[in-house]
C-alpha cells in the first residue's frame, strides 16, 4: 500500500521557519517531521511514499537525493575521485517526488499524483502532522466500510488548563484538558482512487470542496483516533513538539 503525504504547502504560520525550507522539512529531534511521519507509517509495513512537492520542492530531493550520504559514515577518495559509504541508514523506502506545482491547492495537489497511485486503496497525510495512530486497524476499518475516504477523527488537547469548578470552589486543576469535545479531522485518510474523481483542477481544495462533496454523496467515513495526536501548525506547537522529543515523551515514536 502507498501512502501520499502533502508537503508543497506555504505554511504561512510557521513563518519563522518556513522563509527558509518547507514545512515539512522543520526538524524536531534533528530530523524533518517529514522524516517522523514517514517512520509511523513505515512501522506498519508501509513503505512506499509519494510526496507532493511545492514550495521549496528541492530541498526535499536533496534530502533524500543525500539520504544515505548523511547517515553513513563515509570516506572520500580525492586522489581516485571515489566515495566509500560504511553503515549506510536501511530505511525500507521507495519515495516518489512529484512536482504538484507552487501554488496548487490541497485537491490539486492530490489530483496530480493520480498516475503514480494506480488502481488501489492508498493512504494520504499532511506533511505536519504526527500520532501514535495504528495504521494497519485504520486500513482495516477503511476495507471494512466500502466507502471512498476515511477520514481519522481526533479531539486536541485544550492550549491552556482549565478549573474544575463547584459554583465558587475549586476543586481541581486540569493541565490541558481535550478540547470542547468536538472531532477534528487529523489527517491520516485512507483513499480510494474514486476519491481523486471529486478532485476538479490545481484550484481544488481537499478539505472545503472535495471532502464536502463526497460527504454529501455519503463516502465519508471517521476512523476515532483516542491516543496522541498533534500538528505543527505554529511555532509554539514546534517547540512542543521537540520538547516532548527531547524528554522521552514523544508518544508518535512508535520504533525502536
Amino acid at each position: 500500500m502507498k501512502a501520499v503525504i502533502l508537503a508543497g504547502g506555504l505554511g504561512s504560520r510557521l513563518a519563522e521557519e518556513t522563509y527558509l525550507r518547507p514545512k515539512p522539512m522543520i526538524e524536531i529531534g534533528g530530523q524533518p517531521i517529514l522524516w517522523h511521519i514517514m517512520k509511523i507509517y513505515s512501522q506498519h509495513g508501509i513503505n512506499d511514499f509519494v510526496v507532493c512537492l511545492g514550495y521549496k520542492g528541492f530541498m526535499i530531493k536533496d534530502f533524500f537525493a543525500n539520504y544515505a550520504l548523511h547517515g553513513s559514515d563515509v570516506t572520500f577518495d580525492l586522489a581516485n575521485n571515489a566515495v566509500e559509504l560504511h553503515r549506510r541508514p536501511n530505511e525500507p523506502w521507495r519515495v516518489t517526488l512529484v512536482e504538484t506545482g507552487l501554488n496548487s491547492q490541497t485537491g490539486g495537489r492530490l489530483g496530480r499524483i493520480r498516475p503514480f497511485v494506480g488502481n488501489d486503496d492508498f493512504c494520504m497525510t499532511y506533511g505536519d502532522g504526527v500520532a501514535d495512530i495504528d495504521i494497519g486497524k485504520l486500513v482495516a476499518f477503511h476495507s471494512g466500510h466500502q466507502k471512498a475516504v476515511t477520514v481519522t477523527a481526533v479531539q486536541p488537547v485544550g492550549r491552556y488548563g482549565s478549573l474544575d469548578l463547584d459554583h465558587d470552589k475549586v476543586n481541581r486543576f486540569i493541565e490541558k484538558p481535550l478540547g470542547d469535545g468536538g472531532w477534528i479531522s487529523g489527517g491520516f485518510f485512507v483513499l480510494s482512487p474514486r476519491a481523486l474523481d471529486y478532485v476538479d483542477n490545481d484550484t481544488t481544495s481537499w478539505e472545503y470542496d472535495s471532502l464536502t462533496r463526497l460527504a454529501k454523496d455519503e463516502q465519508v467515513m471517521a476512523y476515532r483516533h483516542h491516543g496522541f495526536w498533534q500538528a505543527m501548525d505554529t511555532q509554539r506547537d514546534k517547540d512542543h513538539l521537540d520538547l516532548l522529543w527531547r524528554t522521552g515523551r514523544a508518544a508518535w515514536k512508535i520504533w525502536e
